[in-house]
């Protein structure tokens, strides 16, 4: 008999994988969430500015955000990492992990309450395991690509602590989303800096995203500089050093722009977003030259 008052089962959206993770620093052994796909659990709507693909709302399975899986972290001492080297510890590496497990613990604490990993990925732990990763990439060595990797951990923290924000109307979202996003600035004009000259291999970074849905590689960077510091490098409050990080930016775009045009495999999205960039650019450096009474070369 159908019973009018019971309530719909909830759908799956993850699954937690059988074979245990143990973790390097800790010893601790879990078993890894993971996002399951198909069964039209995501609905792709628009790729923004910044390379994030947002998704539709499924009435089936209510909001979905994938990039709160993509970060494996020890429920115990809060080691976090991205799965393609989430086991390759060196001794230092382990020592100065383990010895910041503390802080760690009291950072969860103080921000996020009772909010643990042991408990399935919601929103608010997905922002979580992104500030750790941060965190612990920051005692990581240079095999591991670790400055690529907290600038795409700093970028998506951005965006989930802002869809906190949005959703919660709590403040202090908003600030770790603004202190993200200056982050992501930082550590995204640094890479691009380290990959050039080879002191971190950008095939040790594996995806870059920076979205978990497609991987922009190389360009991808290039644009996050640019479009980062259009956000954010507007902030440098010398006009010259602001000219002179606008024109490097412009040279990147101008470089990526030409590529496109000889090449039928960039996306014509990222190039129509690439040449709306140089024409922002463009209009602001003008502006500026005219404040300090020069001229663009």
């Amino acid at each position: 008999m159908l019973d009018l008052n019971e309530k719909p089962k909830k759908r799956k959206i993850s699954y937690r994988q059988k074979k245990f993770t143990k973790c390097p620093v800790c010893m601790n052994e879990f078993q890894r969430e993971d996002m399951l796909t198909g069964g039209g659990r995501l609905i792709a709507g628009k790729l923004t500015d910044e390379l994030r693909r947002l998704y539709e709302d499924n009435s089936k399975y209510s909001k979905i955000y994938p990039l709160a899986y993509m970060v494996s972290v020890c429920p115990k001492c809060l080691y976090a990492a991205y799965p393609i080297d989430f086991d390759n510890l060196t001794y230092e590496e382990i020592n100065k992990i383990a010895e910041t497990s503390e802080d760690r613990m009291n950072t969860l604490r103080k921000y996020f309450g009772s909010a643990s990993f042991e408990n399935d990925r919601d929103l608010l732990l997905g922002a979580a395991s992104y500030l750790l990763a941060v965190e612990c990439y920051s005692r990581r060595g240079k095999n591991s690509a670790p400055t690529m990797k907290k600038a795409i951990s700093s970028i998506r923290a951005a965006w989930l602590f802002n869809d906190l924000a949005q959703e919660t109307s709590n403040k202090i979202y908003k600030k770790f989303s603004n202190f993200f996003y200056s982050k992501a600035y930082i550590f995204y004009n640094k890479s691009l800096s380290i990959l050039q000259t080879g002191e971190e291999n950008l095939e040790s970074c594996g995806h870059i995203g920076p979205d978990y849905e497609k991987n922009w590689g190389y360009d991808g960077i290039l644009y996050m500089c640019a479009v980062l510091t259009v956000k954010f490098g507007i902030n440098e409050k010398d006009i010259n050093k602001r000219i002179n990080n606008f024109e490097i930016t412009k040279r990147y775009l101008s470089k990526l722009f030409g590529s496109g045009k000889a090449s039928k495999t960039k996306p014509g999205d990222l190039m129509d977003m690439i040449r709306d960039l140089y024409d922002k650019i463009n209009e602001m450096i003008n502006e500026w030259y005219q404040q300090i009474g020069g001229t663009e070369e």
